[in-house]
């Protein structure tokens, strides 16, 4: 039983006595919401943990310099944020093989590699890994500095995350403060989930407020999509109504040994060292002896897996030994010492009620299945992809069939296979407009794509807010401030329905949308007014020709100098794609592209409605074709240069004639690396491919 002076109220304590009760009710709440979130076994009642965390409120209140960051009050304390900042991770957040054979030889054929690279012999003793579940949630890694959560952030593209802290803070079984023996520098990598209990109360709380005729709820397809949506929450009192789980399962950056750091030679004793510290670690959590045993533990949680409180998509294997895993070491950007290996997606039969026809954001013309309502991989399925015209005609789906249905890798649902025998005689077989059903345009499929594409690319409704977007992007004609969240609801109030609509845009318009105030509005019709002096690459990068980048525009621009002198060429027969293919980076495909587009109606009008509104440019003479220092030649930039962004050595590659890819490959020439360089730097290496810096890129600029 506690000791009463730990518990009474204090009447107007000095500060040296709120110094001390402060820190005794720090320790106290920290424990009890441990016991409680994550060990599952609460010690006082609800009543009485409130009454503690109420008196610890009262005297941060009454004493504002005793309030920390890790105090329990601030797992719900911080203001709505504008947006979320990047976060470049120190070590990066690297993907993990998934084992495609969701049988269990898919374990088997997980050791044989492991033994293979290690060189072992059939004689030699079994490898020993660390067995644990795959979350179906979101990475997230947790930095701690001096014992304190400083920073969390999304994994983002394995580099570059989101700096979502706030939300974190709302997680109760993510510590906020670590035990003194932690180092100074530790970031702990795991996982956001939803449990489905705590989904099914999510859901039931947004059909009470649709019920009551709330606008813009709705309920949540999976726990995975309210996880997420919870973790990119602007507002971190949004985070805290989703009630969000973590579980641990390994470190990104830590205090190195030799600084006082821990000396760890396994991967279990990582995980056991971080539950000691406070952190969930899933209790199946396992060491396994070989193939043999990794089989044994996928069978017996894949008949667990519908038991449990919430949703996994399969197992994960590691070799235990630090020490191997350094030696397997890494293939591309995935480890060799881990793998992810997966359940047989669940499938269930049901009847294609119609098939639609969806238009996406960037024209992709997709058949969809209308399915009668079918329970499936935990979620009720009511739609179903088919794909392209060519898989819908392979598998022969017709309205009326009974089909089978499959969650493919417990995410995207897809039709399997037919039941023919079950087909009424008259079903008439699928076949793709060759029109598109929003706006009208002619539908087109390019030579050796699976994909028929509208071509209504400024016109049509259904690829609107893409198309102002890309437009407003500040490597095309630029409209600072025009992001994502303003142009859905100008898209959505059908305030614009063309790009020309932008500059008819006025100040009592704007600033009656939600978080537009006058201010802001104004700012952002200085900038559509700026936007109107731009380039004529801009603008042809601007108008979301498919396969148009900017080294395209910028060759256009140059080989033709006027805009009329494309449009021109387009507006003839065949002929005009044989002409776009003399322009430097302009091939047969990217030629029948520029054609197609320029040929619509549609397209040329809205050319003509922003050149009426003042979109202007500066025009010339098509330019003389002469050879260029870096004509042919293939350049890829990654990491921190000293003293060029990578928009600036980009465009001084460009203007010496060469091209700048974002990937490496055989075709690559030369690789950039400055400061931080990753994968790609890894790859280039491996390729053999030249790796040179930026004083190196000067001076081949400055000999050619």
């Amino acid at each position: 039983m506690a000791t009463p002076d730990l518990f009474a109220q204090p009447e107007a304590p000095g500060n040296d006595k709120a110094v001390k009760r402060v820190a005794a009710l720090h320790k106290q709440l920290h424990e009890h919401a441990h016991r409680y979130y994550v060990l599952d076994e609460p010690s006082i009642p609800d009543a009485e943990y409130d009454k503690l965390f109420r008196e610890l409120q009262a005297l941060e209140a009454a004493h504002p310099e005793l309030l920390t960051p890790d105090s329990p009050t601030q797992r719900v304390g911080g203001k709505p944020l504008d947006q979320f900042a990047s976060v470049r991770h120190k070590v990066p957040m690297l993907s993990i093989r998934t084992e495609t054979d969701t049988e269990p030889t898919g374990a088997q054929n997980f050791d044989t590699r492991v033994r293979k690279e290690l060189g072992l012999k059939e004689g030699d003793p079994p490898v020993e890994y660390v067995a644990e579940l795959k979350f179906d949630g979101l990475a997230m890694n947790l930095r701690y500095e001096n014992g304190v959560l400083v920073q969390a952030a999304t994994r983002g593209d394995g580099e570059v995350g989101e700096d979502v802290t706030q939300n974190m803070r709302t997680v109760n079984q993510i510590p906020l403060k670590l035990p003194a023996d932690a180092p100074q520098v530790i970031e702990v990598r795991g996982e956001v989930y939803m449990r489905r209990a705590d989904f099914e109360a999510l859901n039931e709380r947004q059909r009470e407020k649709i019920a009551k005729g709330a606008k813009g709820e709705k309920t949540f397809v999976n726990p995975r999509n309210a996880a997420a949506g919870g973790v990119r929450q602007l507002d971190p009192a949004i985070a805290a109504d989703r009630k969000l789980s973590f579980f641990a399962y390994g470190l990104g950056e830590i205090t190195p040994p030799e600084q006082g750091g821990p000396v760890f030679e396994t991967h279990l004793q990582v995980l056991l060292t971080l539950k000691s510290w406070g952190f969930p670690v899933a209790v199946q959590t396992t060491t396994a002896l070989g193939a043999e045993e990794l089989v044994a533990f996928h069978k017996n949680i894949g008949q667990q897996r519908d038991a449990l409180p919430y949703d996994i998509d399969g197992v994960v294997y590691k070799v235990n030994s630090l020490a191997l895993q350094r030696q397997l070491g890494f293939v591309t950007r995935e480890p060799r010492w881990a793998v992810a290996h997966k359940y047989p997606a669940q499938e269930q039969l049901t009847t294609v009620l119609a098939i639609d026809v969806q238009v996406g954001r960037t024209g992709k013309l997709t058949p969809v299945a209308k399915l009668a309502p079918v329970f499936v991989g935990g979620v009720t399925v009511t739609n179903a992809t088919l794909h392209n015209e060519d898989e819908a005609r392979r598998k022969d789906v017709r309205v009326g069939d009974t089909v089978i249905v499959r969650r493919a890798g417990d995410v995207i649902p897809e039709v399997v296979s037919v039941l023919v025998e079950k087909r009424a005689k008259d079903a008439p077989q699928f076949t793709m407009p060759r029109k598109c059903p929003v706006c009208g345009s002619e539908a087109v499929r390019e030579e050796g794509e699976a994909d028929y594409r509208c071509t209504g690319g400024l016109f049509c409704g259904a690829q609107r807010k893409e198309a102002i977007l890309h437009y407003a992007h500040r490597r095309a004609v630029e409209i600072e401030g025009l992001g994502d969240k303003l142009v859905e609801q100008l898209v959505d109030a059908n305030v614009i329905r063309t790009l020309p609509d932008l500059y008819k845009l006025g100040l009592t318009s704007l600033a009656s949308l939600d978080r537009m105030a006058e201010k802001s509005a104004q700012n952002l019709l200085d900038a559509l007014e700026k936007s109107k002096q731009t380039t004529l690459p801009r603008f042809i990068f601007g108008l979301g020709i498919r396969h148009v980048g900017e080294a395209t525009a910028k060759a256009l621009a140059k080989h033709f100098g006027k805009l009329d002198g494309i449009m021109g060429v387009t507006a003839e027969d065949a002929p005009s794609t044989e002409r776009l293919a003399e322009v430097d980076d302009v091939g047969p495909i990217v030629a029948e592209s520029i054609h197609t587009f320029f040929q619509q109606p549609h397209n040329r009008e809205v050319v003509e409605q922003l050149r009426a509104c003042g979109v202007t440019w500066e025009e010339g003479e098509p330019a003389e074709r002469a050879p260029q220092p870096f004509t042919g030649k293939t350049f890829v930039i990654t990491g921190t240069l000293p003293t060029l962004s990578r928009d600036e050595a980009k465009d001084m590659v460009e203007a010496a004639g060469g091209k700048v890819a974002g990937s490496v490959s055989k075709k690559t020439d030369y690789v950039v690396a400055g400061a931080e360089a990753g994968s790609k730097l890894t790859k280039a290496q491996e390729l053999g491919i030249t790796v040179i810096d930026e004083a190196a890129l000067l001076a081949l600029l400055a000999a050619a």
